[in-house]
């Protein structure tokens, strides 16, 4: 439903100007909005990294706590000792004494009595510190498991991606210095098409080779439904002088749009893609230059991992 209204709107963009400004201010509205997105996932991967070193911390943190209670414990239990050893030796040298006075003998059950209060302080004392440790030790083992599902959610993240990355060199190969690159940085893959791979000058219509590589890499999509795709449109800083759209911002939304349409009608779900239009804004080289302005001249295909569990650990 959705790219059924964006492509009416594309077609009465050709009716009107006025119409096509609504389409690009609705167009940089979603945009934003895609790039607010963009830049969340990468300050959830910092704060991922930054939960797990503050863990980390809290952990060692829980150790040493632990083996303060462990010393303590270790105290009273040396201090009941002594304390029993004290009880026993006077336990056994009552029956001696029952022949000296009855004074003699009240001190000495006066001595027990207190001691046996002196014990029952220390059992209770020492059960308060048992039950402390073992409150830290099963805080301990809960931060220890969050922090292994983490560091095992971000290598299976990473290795995913390492992956993805591996499998879309392979289905690219043949287009590999013919104008495609492909890198593997913030925990994303960028696939790189210039355009005298996909489009004629002026036109966003996809050559016969550019379709070819674009299907080559919806192979490798629909393998990985979970993967989320951000195709954006570039353009160098020469102004569009058509008819048909109004300037280099329609332009660049029309080939993402065309890239789109390839990869849904080959089997990719639409839900896993977005398309973005740049114009002139983000080059990658020199536009004084022919060459220049041939690399700024690109599509730019963007893969990212889903974070939804990473993000309900972190939550929890």
């Amino acid at each position: 439903m959705k790219n059924t209204l964006i492509y009416v709107l594309l077609i009465s963009l050709s009716m009107s100007s006025c119409v096509s400004k609504k389409v690009y201010e609705d167009l940089s509205s979603k945009y934003q909005q895609l790039l607010n997105s963009n830049s969340e996932l990468i300050d959830d991967n910092e704060r991922l990294v930054a939960q797990r070193n503050q863990l980390n911390i809290e952990v060692k943190e829980l150790a040493r706590d632990i083996q303060g209670l462990i010393d303590r414990k270790e105290g009273v239990e040396n201090e009941y000792n002594a304390a029993k050893t004290r009880l026993d030796e006077l336990i056994a040298s009552y029956g001696a004494l029952e022949s000296k006075s009855a004074s003699e003998l009240t001190k000495k059950a006066n001595t027990i009595r207190d001691l046996l209060v002196e014990l029952e302080a220390k059992e209770q004392k020492l059960s308060l510190e048992r039950q402390k440790l073992q409150k830290l030790q099963t805080e301990l083992n809960a931060r220890s498991e969050t922090i292994d599902e983490l560091e095992h959610l971000i290598a299976a993240k990473e290795a995913k991606m390492s992956a993805l990355r591996n499998a879309v060199s392979n289905a690219l190969q043949a287009f590999e210095g013919r104008g495609l690159t492909i890198t593997q940085k913030n925990g994303k893959v960028y696939v790189s098409m210039e355009n005298k791979l996909l489009f004629a000058s002026g036109s966003w219509a996809v050559g016969s080779e550019g379709q070819n590589a674009i299907i080559k890499l919806g192979k490798v999509l629909v393998t990985n439904p979970d993967i989320e795709v951000l195709i954006e449109g570039h353009t160098d800083n020469v102004p569009y002088n058509g008819k048909t759209i109004q300037d280099n911002w329609d332009l660049s939304v029309k080939r993402a749009t065309a890239i789109v349409r390839i990869l849904q009608n080959n089997g990719v779900n639409p839900k896993q893609v977005t398309a973005a239009g740049r114009s002139k804004y983000i080059p990658v080289s020199d536009n004084s230059t022919t060459s220049g302005r041939a690399k700024n001249r690109r599509i730019e295909i963007i893969l990212a991992p889903n974070l939804d569990r990473i993000n309900e650990l972190l939550g929890d």
